[in-house]
């Protein structure tokens, strides 16, 4: 089992920065890809970015590119999804999940094995 544990949400203004966090514990961090979806009200849960396990390959949802990055430190068991020029279509609650693989973790919720509880980010125009 892997607890992912997701922070740094909250109240930001349009044009606005936000770092969210996930920590993991419970197995070997560095043995999991992770990756990050959001769920906007009524709306289904989406892709947003992902890393393998080294971090040498990363992932993003092609209209977030270069307004989002995503990092991890394994020696802290987290995972770091910076978030810049937010945008109001950017709220949603913020999930993190992993999978255990040294491979690209894809971009389909189903491909995930764990989640976290999820962290609300909201931005006001």
């Amino acid at each position: 089992q892997v607890q992912l544990v997701e922070s740094g949400g909250g109240l930001v203004q349009a044009g606005g920065s936000l770092t969210l966090s996930c920590a993991a514990s419970g197995r070997t961090f560095s043995y999991y890809a992770m990756g990050w979806f959001r769920q906007a009200p009524g709306k289904e849960r989406e892709f947003v970015a992902s890393i393998t396990p080294s971090a040498g390959g990363t992932r993003y949802e092609d209209s977030l590119k270069g307004r989002f990055t995503l990092s991890r430190d394994n020696a802290k068991n987290t995972v770091y999804l910076r978030m810049n020029s937010l945008k109001p279509e950017d709220t949603a609650v913020y999930y993190c999940a992993a999978k255990q693989t040294a491979l690209p973790p894809g971009s389909r919720a189903s491909n995930y094995d764990y989640w976290g509880q999820g962290t609300q980010v909201t931005v006001s125009s």
